[in-house]
């Protein structure tokens, strides 16, 4: 098998007007979470009010005046003019933010235009969802207003399908080589990236643009509401509250992370920055039938596919920690039960930004990469108070894990940044169906 490097990286980040601004906030230990007000303006049509939110306008885009009024879906354009016009029409927001991204990340590999081009060079890229803004005004012109077919438009497909971003990407690139759109809901940035090194690894692909995208969309946040699972009653700042005794749910974000794998021979060979490089990777589903309670075998499981491909010494372990009730005891203590309650930190970077959803686990890659570089564990806010009481689940007589509470393991979580060397970090990330995957990364 090829060793994969990691070597170039950019993104689409909540609060944050670029790379270095959201490497700063990171290691400040500031949030990234804020009042949404589109969303206090339906006042108790829903529950949450926060949200890690970027507008197109934050993010270099604006309105592209067609002169259509506002019932119509809006077309983007690049305010910088590096994305034609041509590739925003066929793009909602999330597919605009994976192409910027994408230009980025190519830019910092240092990647040519005959190497991007080529036969070599793929791009795996997929969301959780996306499209929506644009799908309801489509829909509202045709069946409330009574509009004909041709006066919708002819983008609608293009910016509503599954595979939207990875093709977006592809066209404003011209790569030659494989073209995929990866969704396993919460996991899919980090799957995305996981495929993506596979390619590599067994000599498919030279180069691979990799990750996930998640625009900005009410929708998106009006479903989860639904489902009673956002953090509520907290101020921005402190509403994402991993492992804290008193969280009540995740923080609903958006965003994008894109990075650029490369065959580490090649790389190594062209004098190649290298940001990292992947260990292994290793992905399953939990296989019990439940569509949202986490697994502790499946988990388990995953660890010990992951220690088959590679040496698992992590100094770091980058957690899903998403602020959910049970999905944050079960995952802490899945990692205690294969390292035990010291010699490495939990990272959790969702306490800062909250959950991006289909591109959590990309750009939660990103500030792995960057834990690398700083040589600091990003911190887990907001973990304020952990239960010194055990979880129901650990009386009984099946349970297999740890027997020891959430406090126990208070070393593991800073809620601070933390200076310490780092020469290897496991991302974990999970989905909606029982998915799990898992990544090893580690210093060049």
């Amino acid at each position: 098998m090829n060793k994969v490097a990691i070597v170039g990286m950019d993104g689409v980040f909540p609060h944050c007007k670029d790379m270095q601004e959201f490497e700063e906030k990171l290691f400040s230990n500031q949030s990234l979470i804020r009042n949404w007000d589109l969303v206090a303006s339906y006042d108790k049509k829903i529950r949450t009010k926060v949200a890690g939110y970027a507008t197109p306008e934050e993010t270099g885009f604006q309105k592209f005046s067609n002169g259509l009024p506002d019932e119509y879906p809006m077309d983007l354009e690049d305010i910088s003019g590096q994305i034609p016009n041509v590739n925003l029409a066929t793009s909602d927001l999330g597919s605009a933010w994976a192409m910027k991204a994408s230009l980025g990340a190519i830019k910092d590999a240092g990647w040519t235009k005959e190497e991007v081009e080529s036969e070599e060079t793929g791009v795996v890229i997929g969301t959780g969802s996306g499209g929506q803004e644009g799908t309801r005004k489509v829909w509202n012109l045709f069946f409330e207003h009574g509009k004909k077919t041709r006066a919708l438009g002819s983008s609608n497909v293009s910016r509503s399908m599954i595979y939207r971003d990875a093709a977006n990407v592809s066209c404003l690139i011209k790569n030659k080589g494989v073209c995929e759109a990866i969704g396993s809901a919460c996991a899919t940035g980090l799957g995305s990236i996981g495929y993506a090194y596979r390619l590599i690894a067994f000599g498919l692909q030279d180069r691979v643009i990799a990750g996930g995208t998640e625009g900005t969309a009410l929708e998106t946040l009006i479903g989860f509401d639904a489902m009673q699972v956002l953090s509520t009653k907290f101020s921005p700042e402190e509403s994402s509250r991993p492992y804290d005794k008193d969280r009540n749910g995740f923080v609903c974000s958006f965003g994008c992370g894109i990075v650029a794998l490369e065959n580490y021979d090649q790389a190594k060979a062209r004098g190649a920055n290298i940001l990292g490089v992947i260990d292994g990777y290793f992905n399953n589903s939990d296989g019990d039938g439940d569509m949202f309670a986490p697994s502790f075998d499946g988990q388990q499981r995953l660890w010990t596919g992951l220690k088959k491909q590679t040496h698992i010494n992590p100094d770091v372990v980058k957690a899903h920690g998403t602020s959910t009730a049970t999905g944050d005891v079960v995952e802490l203590f899945s990692i205690a039960a294969q390292l035990g309650k010291d010699g490495y930190h939990v990272s959790a970077p969702k306490s800062q930004f909250g959950h991006m959803l289909g591109a959590a686990g990309a750009v939660e890659v990103i500030v792995s990469l960057l834990m690398l570089k700083k040589q600091m564990v990003s911190p887990c806010l907001n973990s304020d108070n952990l239960k010194t009481e055990l979880e129901s689940f650990q009386t009984k007589d099946d349970w297999q894990g740890p027997k020891e509470p959430l406090a126990a393991y208070r070393n593991l979580l800073p809620q601070l940044a933390l200076a310490k060397p780092i020469n290897q970090i496991v991302c974990l990330n999970y989905g909606f169906g029982g998915t799990n995957s898992a990544m090893a990364i580690s210093k060049d």
